[in-house]
This record gives structure tokens, sequence and C-alpha cells, in this order.
């Protein structure tokens, strides 16, 4: 593999224009809590009451007349038995539930139907949204650890070094790598160059689309998405694939570090836009952040699944209706249709020009997307745990809502 390409740096990668205006440190969680409180308060159970217990238990209207023959909607319904009364978590009004794990092995785990009107299973029939921040919760703070993880592993060698060649590695990848370097006809250089030279002020835009978009567009969606999907299997579906996304990118980010184009040495002819536009996301600052997570870019992963999932619910290129999902006419799948992809589009242009990601690392997101849709379902080994966690904490797991505003 050959060595890259290292441009002159001429005065078209010199700022003319002043740093643009900071956001005040608390909008951003500001941002988040509104669309947080917002998607609790349009997804709530509305004749469901906390504090009643003769209100507290709600039957939905998605619910089949005959509940032997009614699957959850989240496809996770198991078969049940009966064991005696003396058991630890379970008696015969209460049986257990059947997990079966990897297809093969059968998992007895506690039925908590028991405890659904303690005040919090209240709380949680009352507003099921707190399920989803709860998983959401869990997946951020697992990237927090990336960093700690990998400075670790790589505490020997020295992470920074260690990052750098990657980074180096994988601008030689595009360049010179068999069968592929086609894929990158342009250079990210040239696109951030291109910006610099007459299109700063659009690149001081990209720059705060890059800081803003990740976390609250992101979490925006995840809300937006769980009112408007037609049922709760195909918001799951959607929800277990971005999860899975998350954690093969958590992998990646721990055993190899990349550094994105903005850090690597100027000769490589990358401008740190962010620092000058001091356009560092809160949530992507602290002790924990991992500024060396470069490979993959998980804002084009976030895109590339949200595209995808607005452009199937076009329905332009199907004819079948998912369960629960009503018919749109042809200007509502074409406005649909182009959000998908000029959504995408749009954080593939901010992540390269802002010298944030590799067109690489995008590639390598679009990837994991499609393998994590495949293997979503991976996720119902975790069912026996959930179980028991809610078990511990006397909690009864909530309906979902999603769905029910079509009925």
């Amino acid at each position: 593999m050959g060595n890259v390409t290292v441009p002159d740096i001429g005065d078209s990668q010199q700022w003319n224009s002043r740093p643009a205006w900071k956001l005040p440190g608390w909008a951003e969680p500001v941002i988040v809590f509104l669309i947080l409180f917002g998607a609790m308060f349009f997804t709530r159970r509305k004749n469901c009451a906390i504090f009643d217990r003769r209100k507290a238990y709600y039957t939905s209207l998605l619910d089949e007349p005959d509940e032997s023959s009614r699957d959850s909607s989240d496809n996770e319904s198991s078969s049940i038995n009966l064991l005696s009364d003396d058991d630890l978590f379970t008696t015969t009004k209460n049986p257990p539930k059947r997990r079966r794990v990897c297809g093969c092995l059968i998992v007895d785990t506690p039925n908590t139907s028991r405890f659904r009107n303690n005040w919090h299973s209240r709380l949680l029939q009352k507003f099921p949204f707190l399920i989803e921040m709860f998983y959401w919760i869990i997946n951020y703070a697992f990237y927090r650890m990336t960093a700690v993880l990998s400075q670790r592993i790589f505490a020997a060698t020295g992470i920074w070094e260690v990052a750098q060649s990657h980074g180096i590695q994988v601008l030689e990848i595009e360049q010179f790598a068999p069968l592929i370097h086609w894929l990158f006809p342009i250079r990210e250089r040239n696109v951030q160059q291109w910006f610099m030279a007459g299109h700063q002020d659009a690149l001081t835009v990209l720059n705060r689309v890059y800081a803003l978009i990740h976390i609250p567009g992101t979490v925006g969606f995840i809300a937006w998405y769980y009112y408007v999907a037609p049922n709760h299997a195909v918001f799951a579906t959607v929800r277990r694939t971005m999860t899975l996304t998350n954690f093969l990118a958590f992998l990646t980010f721990i055993f190899y570090p990349c550094m994105p184009p903005r850090l690597l040495p100027r000769e490589y002819g990358f401008l740190d836009t962010v620092r000058h536009d001091d356009a560092q996301s809160v949530w992507m600052s602290g002790k924990y952040v991992n500024s060396l997570a470069a490979m993959p870019s998980m804002h084009f992963g976030y895109s590339f699944a949200i595209g995808c999932t607005l452009i199937y619910h076009s329905g332009i290129f199907r004819k079948k209706l998912e369960k629960g999902e009503m018919r749109k006419s042809l200007l509502s799948k074409l406005v649909w249709c182009a959000f998908g992809l000029a959504y995408p589009t749009l954080i593939l242009v901010t992540i390269v020009s802002t010298a944030n990601h590799y067109f690489l690392d995008a590639v390598v997101a679009t990837l994991y997307v499609l393998v994590s849709f495949g293997a979503n379902e991976i996720f119902y080994v975790f069912l026996p745990l959930e179980d028991w966690l809610l078990w511990l904490i006397r909690a009864e797991k909530p309906k979902p809502t999603t769905g029910e505003r079509f009925r």
C-alpha cells in the first residue's frame, strides 16, 4: 500500500470569517429534555391513572378479544407452565414465563403481572415511552465507557499514536486498496477545501448540524417514530437495528481507535473547523468522551437507518401495508422518500466537509446497519434478563402505545 498523497496548503485553507455563535452549554440538554418530555406526553395512556389503582391496569386498543391468541407487540410472547406455589417467583395465579433462548434453550423467568398495581408499574403504564428512554440511557452509558476501555488496551503503545496510524491507514485504503478504491473518487480534503474557498458560511452551518443533530436529532426520531409507527413490532425492529449498530460500533471504537481527519497532522491538508467554530456537542465532551472514534461514523449510521425507515414507509417500493399502516397519497409518498434520501445525504456531506469522518467511515457504518437489521432479533436473548430485572424492582413492563393513534 502506497503513501497518502499530501497536498500543498494554500490560502484557500485559511479562515476569513469569524467563529460562529456558540449555543449555551445548557441548550442541548434542554432540547433533549423537551423532546423526551414531549414524547412522554404525546404517547401517554390517557385513560390510565397513576394514583387510582382501579384505573391502573389498562387494556390496550390493540389487544385482540381473545388474549390467548394475541402476540405481544414486540413479538416477544412466551408460552408458560405452572410450577409449585412455593416457588420463589411464581404462584398458580401468576405462573412463570417460558423464554426460548437462541432457538433451543428454554428458560423459566418470573411473571411480573402480580406487580401491575405497584405505583411505579402504574407510572410505566401511563408513560410507556419511559422504557425506550431506559434503553437509550444504557446505550449512552456503554458509549461513555469506550474511551476508558480503549485507553487501557493501548496504554503501552499510546492510544493517540495508534489512532493516528489508523486514520492514515484509512486514507491509504481509500486511495490504494484493490477492488474498493474506486468507491472513493473524491478525497475528503477536496470537499473541505471547496467549502473553505468561498463557502465558509455553509461550512459553519454544517458544523452546527454535526454538533446538534446526532443526539437531539436521533432522540427526536425515536420519539417521533414511537408515535407514528403503525405498530410496535415495526418500531421495535428499527430500534433494535439502531441499538445493535451502536454496539458493533462501540466494539470498533474500543479495538480500532481511529483519529478523525481534523486531528491528523496539518500536512495531510485538513483543518479543525470544529475548534474554530467551537462546535463540539455538549454530549460529546467531558472526561469520558471518545474523540478517537471516527471509525465508523455513527452520525451516518443513524442517518442511514432513519433514511431507510422513511423510504420504507413511503410505500413507493412495496404494495403490502404493515399492520395498522394507512395508505399514502402519491404526494405523501414522494415527500417521505425525498426526506429519506436527503437526510443521509446531508449527514454525509456534513461529516466529510467538517473533517470529522472519512468516506470509509460511512461505508462501514452502512454495512453495520445492514448486518444489524438482519440480526436484530439477537436481542431476544436478553428477555430473561429483562424479566428478572423487572421482578427485582417489582414492576411490570407496560404495553406500548405505538399504533394506538390509528385506532
